[in-house]
């Protein structure tokens, strides 16, 4: 007998890189024995994940608190010491005065994404994002039984939304918009005054805002290094998505959190005691070390190094062939056109994998728009795998300047 499934998986596709990281772990099991030989290893550059691992202090924290206490039940909103330290951040950081309570403490931004979508949109709605985006995000709109309308945004408007696009794509039935900044994969921000007329072109159509902003801590251009929550001080319709993955490299922990308009707090929580209970008590616990000056200053260290990979790779891909046309001013992805060298980036990837030994990611994953023109390089591993990256690229490609 067949199980029958839900009709709305028909909406929501598969993660097609994830059968190039299959095909790339299994290339890079037979490189182990060559490895040992003196021959080369696979270097991942498909990940979106930093290499550096939570800060010392979130560790100490962790420690802590398995050794001294039970790890019981927290509320489904997070305990209250952390949301009160993440609202001082914004306010040193950003200098926004948020109230405590209108942060929701999350399993990940994953789940936070996942609580935003399932309390705003329904069956019938439609929500714009643009085209290149994270596939996962116009996935979680699927799974409320909306409609995700990507739009498609070249490298002119730094592959993000404007509010001509909003104003000129609006139907009766769009409930708002879904945007990152930075964004996954480009790593382009969208600049404050754009921003700001977005946020009210949608207002203006009773709509909601919704700013996947977990990239926001590794900003590397103080013009765009701005919360959305900026264009929104009485908490009206602006949602940021936020997590403790990127900037505080924290990714196995899962945790994250939103900063709602206060009428969402409620109806959130209560999704979230159903579907998850509450977030992880030891991860909470932990992460209260990330606000500790000793880690702050850890994580500003990190991202000046991470800004340094950048400024390696992006020019070293240039004289390679593979241009990216809006250098990235957070996050830490390239989006590089590969056009010079082959007509379709999953192509090129596979190639790449199979003879260099380099995993990257094609473009298939972010949107139909310009699928088989780009692909993304994640520089979040070490500058030596870098290196060697640009130097195996070097004997695949034939070095350009």
């Amino acid at each position: 007998m067949t199980l029958r499934t839900a009709r709305r998986l028909d909406r929501i596709e598969p993660f097609f890189v994830m059968e190039l990281a299959k095909e790339a772990a299994r290339i890079a099991d037979s490189l182990e024995c060559d490895a040992a030989r003196g021959g080369e290893p696979m270097i991942f550059l498909n990940i979106g994940e930093p290499d550096f691992g939570a800060p010392d202090a979130v560790l100490r924290a962790a420690e802590r608190v398995l050794a001294g206490r039970a790890l019981p039940y927290t509320q489904a909103t997070g305990i209250a010491p952390l949301r009160e330290r993440i609202a001082r951040w914004y306010a040193q950081r950003f200098g926004l005065d948020i109230d405590p309570g209108r942060i929701l403490v999350t399993a990940g931004a994953s789940g936070g994404l996942q609580l935003a979508c399932l309390a705003l949109f329904q069956a019938g709605d439609e929500v714009l994002l643009p085209d290149p985006s994270y596939p996962c995000n116009r996935h979680f709109v699927a799974a409320a039984d909306a409609t995700a309308r990507l739009l498609p945004a070249g490298p002119e408007q730094r592959f993000q939304l404007s509010a001509e696009d909003v104003a000129r794509h609006w139907t009766p039935a769009t409930r708002g918009v879904l945007l990152a900044s930075p964004s996954n994969p480009t790593g382009t921000s969208i600049a404050p005054e754009v921003m700001g007329r977005i946020v009210q072109e949608v207002r203006r159509r009773g709509g909601v805002t919704l700013v996947d902003e977990i990239y926001l801590g590794l900003s590397y251009d103080a013009r765009y290094g701005t919360s959305a929550l900026a264009h929104d001080p009485a908490g009206e319709d602006v949602i940021s998505i936020n997590s403790f993955s990127k900037y505080f490299s924290m990714t196995g922990w899962r945790l994250g959190w939103l900063v709602l308009p206060p009428a969402l707090v409620a109806p959130m929580e209560r999704l979230a005691q159903n579907l998850y209970i509450c977030p992880s008590t030891l991860a909470q616990q932990a992460a209260l070390g990330c606000f500790e000056p000793e880690a702050i200053a850890q994580c500003e260290q990190r991202r000046g190094e991470l800004q340094r990979r950048r400024d390696f790779i992006v020019p070293a891909l240039g004289r390679l062939g593979l241009p990216v046309p809006v250098p990235p001013d957070g996050a830490f992805y390239a989006w590089a056109d590969c056009t010079a060298h082959a007509a379709s980036s999953w192509d090129f990837c596979q190639r790449l994998t199979r003879q260099a030994h380099i995993a990257l990611t094609p473009g298939r994953d972010f949107g139909p728009a310009a699928a088989e023109r780009y692909l993304r390089l994640s520089f979040a591993s070490a500058m030596q795998e870098l290196q060697t990256s640009v130097a195996r690229l070097e004997r695949e490609l034939g070095h350009r300047r």
